[in-house]
């Protein structure tokens, strides 16, 4: 299954985030792909929030530390690839144990270690349009991300 989204402004991929994050179901890993500055750390903070994070503030990118995890409905881990030299590295971090039905996985940079991820996997391309416009593309492909996908684009109708 695939769709797209235009959003126009940071808020906007925010807001989308937002319904992406009320979508999540347990076991799913969401892979964000994309240029720097497309908007993936401001598409975390949204699901990250969506998913019941209090505050969207304390959402950052985990660059250094690796992986960073938020309370929610479900435990939201959010990793950055940026730093990794492989999928080899992703593993080593335990990524296997983070996959779990009481949590889903964000992954920047998943384009580094795809290989690393499972196949049950929605894939999300950030494409920078305009200087504050982004095309979102979503690939879902397996059950749970299959479900989390057919929840959002009900949400989004």
């Amino acid at each position: 299954m695939a769709d797209s989204w235009q959003t126009t402004s940071p808020q906007q991929t925010h807001v989308l985030g937002m319904v992406l994050g009320r979508s999540l179901v347990g076991g799913v890993t969401v892979a964000l792909v994309g240029p720097l500055g497309a908007g993936k750390t401001q598409l975390v903070k949204g699901i990250a929030e969506g998913n019941g994070e209090a505050s969207a503030r304390k959402v950052t990118s985990p660059t250094f530390t690796l992986i960073h995890e938020y309370p929610g409905r479900l435990t939201l881990f959010h990793i950055d690839a940026y730093r990794l030299r492989g999928p080899r590295e992703l593993l080593a971090l335990g990524f296997d144990e983070l996959v779990r039905a009481d949590s889903a996985v964000v992954v920047e940079w998943a384009d580094r270690v795809m290989d690393a991820l499972p196949q049950d996997l929605l894939r999300v391309g950030l494409t920078p349009t305009g200087d504050t416009e982004r095309r979102l593309e979503i690939v879902a492909t397996g059950v749970a991300a299959t479900r989390c996908f057919e929840a959002f684009q009900a949400a989004c109708r």
